[in-house]
């Protein structure tokens, strides 16, 4: 079963694709490294564009569960 919807999957395996090339920036401008953070940019803008992808959970919450 798909976690995401097929459309935000495909965001993340392009951004997954930039992020080897070296080409996705953070938002500050360096050049990301991490696979999590590749993920986490490309739901953001997947959020922006209205695609259907589940909430961002907050760090206090997922930290006490």
């Amino acid at each position: 079963m798909a976690r995401y919807p097929r459309s935000a999957g495909k965001d993340v395996k392009r951004a997954l694709d930039r992020r080897m090339k070296g080409t996705l920036k953070s938002g500050k401008g360096g050049t990301v490294k991490s696979r999590k953070q590749a993920i986490a940019i490309d739901l953001s803008e997947a959020r922006k564009k209205g695609k259907k992808v589940p909430k961002r959970t907050s760090r206090s919450k997922a930290q006490t569960s």
